[in-house]
């Protein structure tokens, strides 16, 4: 019998990755998940039986150590992120390069490692997981939104590029996602203003004319839809999950 696919997730340990593994998991793909922290991803490994594999997506000689040991790759979903709130003023020059480094080089880099495995194969899908942040200003996360924006035009640059090699790359633009990521976005604002975490996070629910935050099982089936075969003409895209927040 031919081996199941093999789907790889970034910052697959919790949150939106964790999501994520589960699903391809449940439809019968096998699983690698990376994260720099090795606690959470051995126990969502040994959770869904998958693959556990420790990366630091900035540091070229771990991203090349970990793809070796995961294999061939057929869906890389490029989720590692870094998110520190502050007004640009407040923002020093090194958390402005770790959130490019992380957010943005690191996309880059895991994608160098699977592309030439898709291309000679004929097949294959990256699916980077952006932002609304990728599409819009917001204050005190000016190095979080400048990655995230860049990770769009990664996207569309390399969709450009291996379309015609039977390799699809998308983004997907989540609003406020009730996951880890936001409320560090929420506690890093509220420590440096007057209002409350509580407050802030009304407030982001308040964006979205659905007045709630997403699921990250709704980020989950949305990588899970542009890795099949029924989303192979889905190329160079950013899909939106903002319940309408944002303009057509």
């Amino acid at each position: 019998m031919p081996k199941a696919p093999h789907a790889v997730i970034t910052g697959g340990g919790r949150g939106i990755g964790a999501a994520v593994a589960r699903k391809f998991k449940s439809e019968g793909y096998r699983v690698t998940v990376m994260a720099r922290s090795r606690g959470d991803i051995d126990r969502l490994a040994d959770e869904i039986r998958a693959y556990a594999v420790r990366i630091d997506v900035g540091d070229p000689a771990s991203v090349e150590a970990a793809f070796m040991a995961a294999g061939p790759v057929d869906v890389l979903v490029n989720n590692a992120a870094v998110v520190r709130p502050s007004e640009v003023l407040e923002t020093d020059v090194r958390v402005w390069e770790e959130h490019l480094k992380i957010n943005l080089t690191g996309s880059f880099l895991c994608a160098l490692k699977v592309l030439p495995g898709m291309i000679n194969r004929g097949r294959g899908r990256i699916v980077n997981i952006s932002s609304t942040a990728g599409l819009k200003g917001f204050e005190n996360l000016a190095a979080y939104c400048a990655s995230k924006h860049g990770l769009i035009g990664f996207t569309r640059a390399l969709a450009a590029e291996v379309g015609d090699k039977g390799v699809t790359v998308n983004a997907i633009c989540p609003g406020f996602v009730d996951s880890p990521m936001t409320t560090a976005i929420v506690n890093g604002i509220a420590e440096r203003t007057d209002a409350t975490a509580e407050e802030l996070l009304d407030g982001f629910k308040a964006r979205s004319p659905q007045g709630r935050l997403f699921s990250p099982e709704e980020v989950a089936d949305m990588v899970f839809w542009l890795a099949g075969e029924q989303a192979r003409g889905i190329n160079g895209q950013n899909l939106t999950l903002d319940g309408g927040e944002l303009p057509m």
